[in-house]
């Protein structure tokens, strides 16, 4: 069972180029509080490509 006051969230983050394919992740929210950007790959492109966390 989670705990109500956890500091991790859910987040999505959605591909810059198509803005179609997302993934999903976790982060601290009290650690990290900017928005998080990652390199994922995008099997629709075919390439790796920046995701951007989106809430």
């Amino acid at each position: 069972m989670a705990k109500k006051s956890e500091a991790r969230e859910i987040i999505r983050l959605v591909c810059t180029e198509d803005g179609k394919h997302y993934v999903t992740t976790t982060k601290n929210k009290r650690n990290t509080t900017d928005r998080l950007e990652l390199m994922k790959y995008n099997p629709v492109l075919r390439k790796h490509t920046l995701h951007r966390e989106k809430k």
